[in-house]
């Protein structure tokens, strides 16, 4: 997902505010940043140290100057710079990235109570995915990494809690078997770019994907 591993939130809005994240895990971030306060302090002091960092490089040649400034004002703000306050499930970046609202994803049942949308962009597997509530995920560890943001609903695993704008980051050392809390469906956005593979007993993987 980029060249170093990101294991830790620090380290994936560290990533964000660089610019150097995939454009679905930007796409991740900038929701996040949208519906939770937690990490908006940090991408804001993290910006502003990139820009001193900028003002105070050596400036740089420039081909075709007047045409590059005459195409930089003549373009409309690109969608990453204007942040909107989330008013549904989905935050506007998200709402942006994918095409629809909560209400139109064209879901496709991979599991009894799993359902998903899924797409492949810039080198990562993007998915939407909706969990029945009180349903356990198969124990999975990751090939690469895996980053998810909770929309709606609630899920727990062995690192705690995740609800509505938490991000939940995992990688090849991360073996858990998420669980949706019975209250209500779980609704995320899950970015991969390596497939998953199932551990645990045999018994348990079957119980697990048959949704028993």
């Amino acid at each position: 997902m980029t060249a170093e591993t990101i294991d830790t939130i620090d380290a994936l809005m560290a990533r964000y505010a660089a610019g150097t994240l995939p454009y679905p895990a930007h796409v991740l971030v900038q929701s996040h940043l949208e519906i939770a306060n937690a990490n908006r302090d940090l991408v804001a002091g993290l910006e502003e140290l990139a820009a001193g960092a900028l003002d105070a490089a050596e400036p740089q040649p420039m081909a075709d100057h007047a045409q590059r400034l005459s195409s930089i004002f003549g373009s409309a703000p690109p969608v990453e710079a204007i942040r909107r306050p989330s008013t549904g499930i989905f935050p506007a970046a998200l709402r942006d990235f994918v095409g629809f609202d909560a209400d139109d994803v064209p879901w496709r049942t991979k599991m009894p109570g799993f359902r998903e949308y899924d797409m492949d962009v810039d080198g990562c597997h993007a998915s939407l995915f909706w969990i029945r509530p009180g349903r356990k995920i198969p124990a999975h560890t990751h090939e690469g990494q895996e980053l998810t943001l909770v929309l709606d609903g609630a899920f727990t695993d062995i690192f705690g809690r995740y609800g509505r704008g938490d991000i939940s980051v995992a990688n090849e050392a991360v073996d858990h078997r998420p669980i949706a809390e019975k209250e209500r469906p779980c609704i995320g956005f899950a970015i991969t770019d390596a497939p998953l593979r199932f551990t645990g007993p045999l018994t348990q993987r079957l119980t697990d994907i048959l949704g028993a």
